[in-house]
């Protein structure tokens, strides 16, 4: 949630909107999208994030986390060990 949060603040600065301007587009308020923006808010309905990236032209999509160490699988197929 956290690149989300920066990446709305971006979009939003890019077009010189106000927290306030953009709460009010999507009826929610001015905190609401601070605590998105700053990754401090408890809860938020993806519909509601959805609409303001559709809102700026970007889509909600899910990708496959990426993990920090290879799995055996991974090593076996660059055959690791050899």
């Amino acid at each position: 949630m956290e690149n989300l949060g920066r990446l709305i603040r971006s979009l939003r600065k890019e077009r010189k909107l106000s927290q306030q301007a953009l709460a009010e587009q999507y009826g929610m308020s001015r905190s609401t999208i601070s605590g998105i923006e700053n990754n401090t808010i408890s809860e938020i309905g993806l519909r509601k994030v959805e609409a303001i990236l559709n809102g700026f032209g970007y889509e909600l999509t899910a990708v496959p986390r990426q993990s920090k160490r290879p799995t055996l699988d991974s090593l076996k197929k660059v055959n690791f060990h050899e």
